[in-house]
This record gives C-alpha cells, structure tokens and sequence, in this order.
C-alpha cells in the first residue's frame, strides 16, 4: 500500500488556490514597502547550516536538520529556514548596494514534532532588510507583519522582546555566560510547556535553585507593556541588557501609533535560533485554533558577517511568514473554498471547433475559462460545474452561433442571458 511520509502533505486544488491567493497578497505588501525577490537553493553546505550564527549546536533547529551526503562524500543539510542562504548570498556578493531589502518564498526541512500547523516539509516566505542597524528597519518589519495579516483578513498580533534584555536577565539570575544560552533556550519554552517543563530542564542542566527562583520570579509575571519596562528596568544593570532596554525602548516608540492590544512584549520570548542578536519577535492568531506561531523573526547582526572572506559585518534583522499554518487558519476562518479557478466553463452543443474559438478569444482577454472536452452533454456538464463552484457557464449552441452572442447562466442565481462576447468578458470578470 502506497502512503506518504510522516509530517508532509499534498495541495490539493483548493488548498492551492487559497495558498497562491494568499501569497499573492503577501507579495503585494511586500513589493508595497520597497522589497525585490531572491531566490535561493534547499540544500547546503552543512557546515553552512550548523555554524555558530547559523543553527547553532544548542539549538532545536540544528537538532533537526536533515542531513545528506552526496556522492563526493561532502556532508550536506536541507535548509531548516531562508535566513541562513540569504546571510550567505549577501556574504558572497560584497558589491550589493546597502540596506538589501528581499522576499523569497520557498521549501523548508525541519525534523521536528508534528502537530497543527506544524510539518516537516513546509514553505517559509520570508522578508529582511541587510545593511541597517538602526531600530528603524525592525520598526518596519514588525509594521510590513501587521499590515500582511490585515491584508488576508486575520486578526494577528505580534509578541516582542529583545535578546540582549534576556542576557541581562540571565547576569540578574546569576546565569553563567557559558549556560546563559542554553537557559535561554530553555526559558523560551515557557509559553509552549509551562514553567513545571522548563523547571525540569533547567535543573537537568544544573541550573542552582536559587537561579532558578529568579527566573521563576522574573518570567511568570503578568503585566502590561509599560509596567514590564519599568520592572526590566529596575532588574537589568548590566552593560549589554541595558543596551537591550535602550533598543527596545526606542522600537516602541515607532510602534506607538499601532492599535492597542497589536504589539505585545514578552519577556521571555528568544526564538530558537541561536543567530538573533538583538530584536526578536513572532506573530500570532487571536482566537484561532491554529495556537502555533504564524510569523517569527529578528535581528542577526552578527551571522552574514561569519560568511564574509573579510569579515565585513552586515547588520540585518527579517521575518519569517509560516505558510502552512496561514494557510491552516484562512480555511478555519469560512473564507470561502475555490476547488478551480476557472471563472466560465464553456459547453459547445455539437459547435466544440467554433466554441473552441470563442474561448480562445475570451482567453486572450484575460479571463479563465474552462470548456467541455469529453462532450457529457448538459446535464451533467450543469452537475459538474456546480460541483466545482464554477461561477458561470456558457452554452454555444448553432442558435447562438448564428446570433454571435453566448447563453451566459449564472450559477449562483440560476439567471440565463444571451450576450456578445463583450458583454460577457464585462460580466465574468466583473465578478
């Protein structure tokens, strides 16, 4: 018996239509705020992929790469997102004019769990600006977020925080700097697994009571934005999570005008890349049962530097668009499901040669159309196009080829029309 492997999944044509409609929107915003395509390829180096500012080896991303090796012998990964090929092809060609804005939209691997929202091979649509270290440029990613979620109808917000303040939390619970990354690591799981799950980890890694009470006592309160501030403010005094504070502060101020309830801080969100330098942030569905995050990202200052020949750095900062689970909340939420995209279908009685130039013509005007190939004659072409949710269908028969018009019906209503051509393009793509 054929079967398909675990964590993938088929596009059936419905499921298809909503995706490509989708991104064609996303693109749309994109293009909006000034971004070009790229386009990358799925496998790398795995040098490439497990290096210090790329998966790094604490990391659940490195744990779950899927690795190849290829005839030669060479080790090499399916790429686990699009942020670690783009910091490469910036590293490879110097000579681009700064800030480098892209999107690409493309496959990619991680062998991980399997729930909703989650697979293992699935499409990323990502947007990054390289070359710009000023708060300004995570400004507008965050802004870009908003305004794609608005743009497909779904009620989103983002959750932010900065690493740099976690850093200063991990010097305020006496984390070590060798341990300060895996606890963070650890901590980011809060939200997902409870403190109890994360207690346990931590005490795995040897983490003292004491250290982790302070971070209990720092993570599990429930505060507005500026109160949180305040508090960070009062815990955080070394050198590097007042840095964070200082960004941080300064990134709010751009949002300010953002509806309220639409940016949240959560201080104990880190995402699990260990490449995030300063600014990090996801997305997430308000009353959806896709609870998984739906966009994620933020500034990694320091990894397309780590490819550079001269060791050039590029301050860079993006976010990642989860497809699958965008896709996932759009059929949640009613939208209603297109199994074609064919906006007329066509049915010649016994006059297929002269229809098929009809729909040739109306082809060229840019409508898509649809005509009977099999001859099943009208009724069951009527049962299939209703199936189909066609909205139109035409009848050419020798009546309306003498007349030169088309017996337009609209599925919808049942109403039928005879109409010229042109009165026919108006109607379909009116619609």
């Amino acid at each position: 018996m054929v079967d398909m492997a675990k964590g993938v999944r088929d596009f059936a044509p419905e499921d298809k239509i909503i995706r490509d409609d989708m991104v064609n929107k996303l693109v749309s915003i994109f293009q909006r705020y000034g971004y070009s395509p790229l386009e990358t390829p799925s496998i790398e180096r795995l040098d490439t992929l497990t290096a210090k500012f790329a998966a790094g080896s604490e990391s659940d991303a490195a744990k779950e790469i899927f690795k190849l090796t290829d005839q030669g012998q060479r080790e090499l990964g399916l790429r686990f997102d699009l942020t670690v090929p783009f910091s490469r092809f910036i590293a490879l060609n110097p000579n681009l004019k700064m800030p480098f804005k892209r999107y690409e939209i493309g496959r990619v691997f991680r062998d991980g769990p399997i729930k909703l929202g989650r697979y293992r091979e699935f499409w990323q649509c990502d947007v990054d600006i390289a070359g710009c270290s000023s708060m300004k440029a995570d400004a507008e990613i965050v802004l870009l977020a908003l305004d794609a979620f608005k743009e497909l109808g779904l009620d989103a917000f983002m959750e932010i925080n900065n690493r740099k303040v976690l850093y200063g939390i991990m010097d305020y619970c006496d984390i070590t700097p060798s341990m300060r990354e895996s606890v963070i690591i650890i901590v980011d799981k809060i939200a997902k697994q409870g403190f109890d799950a994360v207690r346990k980890e931590l005490q795995e890694k040897s983490i003292s009571k004491k250290s982790i009470d302070k971070i209990e006592e720092v993570f599990l309160v429930r505060e507005s934005n500026e109160e949180t501030l305040q508090r960070m403010r009062y815990l955080i005094t070394s050198e590097i999570g007042i840095e964070g504070m200082n960004e941080l502060d300064e990134l709010l101020s751009y949002l300010k005008f953002v509806e309220a309830g639409r940016i949240k801080l959560n201080i104990s969100l880190a995402r699990g890349l260990a490449y995030y330098t300063g600014t990090v942030f996801e997305g997430f569905l308000k009353e959806s049962k896709v609870n998984s995050s739906i966009c994620g990202g933020g500034r990694y200052d320091n990894m397309i530097g780590m490819y550079a020949e001269n060791a050039r750095q590029y301050p860079a900062v993006g976010i990642a668009f989860g497809l699958e689970p965008i896709t996932d909340a759009l059929k949640l939420s009613g939208q209603e499901e297109k199994k074609t995209v064919t906006q007329l279908y066509i049915i010649p009685i016994k006059t297929f040669k002269e229809s098929l130039i009809i729909a040739t013509k109306l082809r060229e005007a840019g409508l898509k159309i649809d005509i009977d190939l099999m001859d099943k004659g009208v009724s069951k072409n009527l049962d299939y196009a209703n199936s189909m949710k066609i909205p139109y269908v035409g009848f050419i028969g020798e009546t309306e080829l003498k007349e030169q018009k088309i017996k337009l019906k609209n599925m919808h209503s049942g109403k039928e029309e005879l109409m010229v051509l042109d009165e026919v393009f108006e109607r379909v793509n009116s619609q």
